[in-house]
């Protein structure tokens, strides 16, 4: 399922990063890859902030729509 479909708070893996050459590499140089623990911490309007890697990252619905987990 797409990442903007998880749950706040809930544990997740990311399974597949779809889009662009330039999407995906943007997306693994912010340390979003495959096998890489990712959570929603919140969700407004469609945009997420996610905890990854001891961060939180502030990604668009599109980018969003494109992280499968």
């Amino acid at each position: 399922m797409p990442l903007t479909m998880a749950k706040a708070g809930e544990d997740n893996r990311i399974k597949k990063i779809g889009g662009k050459p330039e999407v995906r590499k943007f997306l693994e140089n912010l340390g979003f890859v495959n096998g890489a623990q990712i959570a929603v911490v919140s969700e407004n309007a469609g945009n997420v902030i996610v905890k990854i890697k001891e961060s939180r990252v502030a990604i668009s619905r599109e980018m969003a729509m494109k992280i499968m987990v």
